[in-house]
C-alpha cells in the first residue's frame, strides 16, 4: 500500500524553553556521577567493583547524560568521555524512537567545539555533522550518491537545512547548496484552531499509577505531550486533531470526542495506547 508523504518540519519557531525541554535539557550542572549512579552504585573501598544488572551493556543513565550535555556543556562532555571514552558514540531515545547521538545533539545546536571534540574521540561523523561543520564536498557527495537524501530529518525531526543554518558562517556554502535543492528544509505543520487546542488540552489517564498520566499542554500555540516522569514531546499537527511527536513522523496521536469525554489514541504504528481525559 502506498502511503502519503509525511510532512517535515523545523523547530526554528519553537520557544527556547520548550526547545530545551525537547531533549530533557537543563542548563544547570548534571548531578550524575561516574562512580555512583543507579546503574553503577558506589562500592566500599574493600568491595569488588559494583556491576549493574545490564552488564556488559553500558549505563543508560550515562548514555542519556552525554547526549543531553552534548547540546551545550563542553566541560561536562570532556569529563564524561575522558572517564569512559565509548560515550563519545552514545545515543538516546527521547521518546517514540526519536534517537539522538551525542554528535547529533552538538550538530543541530551548531556547537562546533563539542562536535569537533566528539569526532576526535571517536564519534562517527554523519551527513548532519558534515552539514553543520560546513563540509560542502562531503554534503555534495552524499546528495550525488543518494538522491533525495537531503529530505531526511535529524533528531527531533530537524531538517538538514536547519543544521546548515546552525553552523553559521562556516556552513554558509552548504546552506546555499541545500537551499538550491528546494526540499532540504521543513514543511510547516497544519494550522491548529484555538478551539481545537482548547478541546484537547488536559490530563489523560490510562492507569492508576502516576506515570499512567499524560499531560497535554500548550505554550505560545505549541502543543506538548508529556508522560509524567518522562521528557515532554512537542506535537505537530497534521489536521483534524491528529498529530505526530517530534522526531517520530510515523506515530499518530489522535484526539476525538467519546461518550466518556475526550479520547486520546496512539498508534506506533499499531494501536498501543488509549487514554481518557480526566473530567
Amino acid at each position: 500500500m502506498n502511503h502519503p508523504a509525511l510532512p517535515h518540519f523545523s523547530l526554528a519557531g519553537w520557544p527556547r524553553r520548550s526547545f530545551l525541554q525537547l531533549g530533557g535539557l537543563a542548563l544547570s550542572g548534571s548531578t550524575l556521577a561516574l562512580t555512583s549512579s543507579p546503574d553503577y552504585p558506589a562500592a566500599a573501598a574493600s568491595d569488588k567493583p559494583a556491576i549493574n544488572d545490564g552488564f556488559p551493556t553500558q549505563s543508560p543513565g550515562l548514555a542519556r547524560e552525554i547526549v543531553k550535555v552534548s547540546h551545550f556543556d563542553l566541560s561536562r562532555v570532556k569529563e564524561l568521555v575522558e572517564a569512559q571514552p565509548s560515550l563519545a558514540r552514545a545515543s538516546w531515545d527521547w521518546g517514540f524512537g526519536d534517537w539522538e547521538t551525542a554528535l547529533g545533539a552538538a550538530s543541530h545546536m551548531g556547537n562546533r567545539p563539542i562536535a569537533d571534540y566528539l569526532i576526535a574521540k571517536g564519534a562517527r561523523p554523519s551527513l548532519f555533522s558534515a552539514t553543520m561543520l560546513g563540509h560542502i564536498e562531503v554534503v555534495k557527495a552524499f546528495v550525488a550518491a543518494q538522491p533525495g537524501v537531503q529530505r531526511i530529518r535529524g533528531p527531533h525531526g530537524i531538517s538538514l537545512l536547519a543544521h546548515a543554518k546552525a553552523g553559521g558562517e562556516a556552513s554558509h556554502a552548504v546552506f546555499a547548496f541545500l537551499e538550491s535543492l528546494g526540499d532540504a528544509g521543513a514543511d510547516a505543520p497544519a494550522p491548529l484552531a484555538q478551539s481545537d487546542m482548547d478541546a484537547i488540552l488536559g490530563v489523560y489517564v490510562f492507569g492508576s499509577a502516576e506515570p499512567d498520566h499524560i499531560d497535554v499542554t500548550a505554550d505560545k500555540g505549541n502543543v506538548t505531550w508529556t508522560r509524567r516522569g518522562s521528557t515532554g514531546r512537542p506535537l505537530f499537527h497534521l489536521g483534524e486533531r491528529v498529530f505526530y511527536p517530534a522526531g517520530a513522523p510515523a506515530v499518530r496521536i489522535r484526539f476525538s470526542s467519546a461518550d466518556a469525554g475526550m479520547l486520546m489514541t496512539i498508534h506506533d504504528p499499531a494501536l498501543v495506547l488509549t487514554a481518557h481525559r480526566q473530567r
